[in-house]
């Protein structure tokens, strides 16, 4: 990494819309250092020795959780995690009340996931251990904004000028709105296509974005294309007529796929539903990096946990 002023120490990770271009950046390049370790024999350096990580997860989750355990512990930090289900939250214990438990234990960074909106912003203000907001409702999941980034910029040595399609369920999408977020910030051009009862009104107005009405103008000539989950449990019905319908106006396949550069990099948030947002063909075809975001979020996660509870340093 190149020296730079800028720091993070402290800092908690809430939105990407709070981050400037330089300190994304700064993230990006310290995340190519973290991917180094997570290629070695031996996955462990004593960076975060003596740090402790509390992991607290509202909401499912494998991909996220697992890879900030993973991130912490390939660092030296040590990673709890508590699983919702087994402790005091189900006898009607408060999100407050909780935080305050584990501020209380010496706890150094709280990964938190949780279905309400503003969640981990509440958290920042009510306790002092570092909050990194692992997705609150539909609002926001920077981790995932910075791993797309990443994973990009890996296939395409650059960020500006590229356009990127963001195709399906914005509505109810934090990973959509992280995306933009960063995305506007580095330069790229966006252009968004989905059902319009998917698509947030309020944002049609914001400059830097493209909207369509056919998933095929909205590819055409893509460098990038992401593909967004059909997120059923966040809907109460009657957004598009089935899932098979979606699949034939808005999914992406191998036809539609035709329309985009040849070297067009997939992307997809997961889990997926295959064969509804996106073909399985498409999802493991040769221009997919799906995989590859999944290793991206441990070092991604790496270059977070090692910024704002180090300022950087790397023992």
């Amino acid at each position: 990494m190149g020296k730079t002023n800028i720091s993070l120490s402290g800092r908690d990770v809430l939105a990407l819309k709070d981050f400037t271009a330089e300190e994304i950046r700064l993230i990006l390049d310290t995340a190519k250092e973290m991917k180094k370790i997570i290629h070695r024999d031996i996955k462990k350096v004593p960076t975060l020795r003596g740090k402790a990580i509390v992991t607290l997860f509202y909401e499912p989750s494998t991909r996220t959780r697992t890879s900030f355990e993973l991130a912490g512990k390939y660092l030296g930090a040590d990673v709890v995690n508590i699983a919702v289900a087994s402790s005091s939250i189900v006898k009607g214990e408060s999100l407050r009340d909780t935080l305050y438990t584990i501020e209380a234990m010496g706890t150094d960074a709280i990964v938190m996931r949780h279905k309400a909106e503003g969640a981990a912003a509440y958290a920042a203000e009510v306790a002092s251990p570092v909050i990194l907001n692992a997705g609150d409702g539909a609002h926001a999941h920077p981790s995932q904004g910075l791993l797309n980034l990443f994973t990009i910029e890996e296939h395409k040595k650059k960020l500006a000028g590229l356009k990127v399609a963001i195709l399906g369920d914005v509505l109810h999408s934090r990973v959509a709105r992280s995306d933009i977020a960063a995305m506007r910030k580095m330069g790229m051009e966006i252009h968004v296509a989905g059902p319009k009862t998917l698509l947030p009104r309020f944002w049609q107005e914001e400059p830097g974005l493209v909207w369509h009405d056919r998933v095929e103008e909205a590819i055409e000539g893509a460098d990038v294309i992401e593909v967004l989950r059909i997120q059923l449990e966040r809907m109460k019905g009657g957004l598009f007529p089935s899932v098979r319908e979606y699949a034939r106006i808005y999914g992406l396949n191998e036809e539609r796929l035709q329309r985009a550069k040849e070297d067009v990099l997939i992307l997809h948030p997961g889990p997926m539903n295959k064969g509804w947002e996106i073909a399985p063909t498409v999802a493991y075809g040769q221009n997919s990096a799906i995989q590859e975001e999944v290793q991206n979020g441990v070092a991604v996660r790496m270059a977070l946990f090692t910024l704002v509870l180090t300022g950087g340093k790397q023992a």
